[in-house]
């Protein structure tokens, strides 16, 4: 009987841990939040190379916790405005911040 509640205790303890490893704070994504946002970041990677005159390989996209950063430099405000406009469209994306600079 000491043997099963011992190895009870074990396995909760390690279950809780196991948890908690994988839980975010302010400042660390957890897993599931690390994979959500690189998927939207993805389509917001997508939603750019699909408007037209907006070069991809010109705007650097992050995203952290849903909070997408635009970065990099483009031709024109039209282009800087056009970039955020798709990216705030992209469902999953719960603010844009525009750190991107004309040439």
């Amino acid at each position: 009987m000491y043997v099963v509640k011992s190895l009870s205790a074990l396995f909760a303890t390690f279950l809780l841990m196991t948890s908690l490893g994988c839980a975010s704070s302010q400042t660390k994504e957890g897993t599931g939040e690390y994979i959500d946002d690189s998927v939207i970041t993805a389509k917001v990677k997508t939603a750019i190379l699909g408007e037209p005159g907006l070069k991809v390989a010109e705007i650097n996209v992050e995203t952290f916790k849903g909070v997408v950063q635009l970065s990099g430099f483009v031709s024109s405000r039209e282009d800087m405005d056009a970039a955020v406009k798709v990216a705030r469209n992209v469902s999953g994306v719960t603010s844009v911040k525009n750190d991107m600079q004309l040439k």
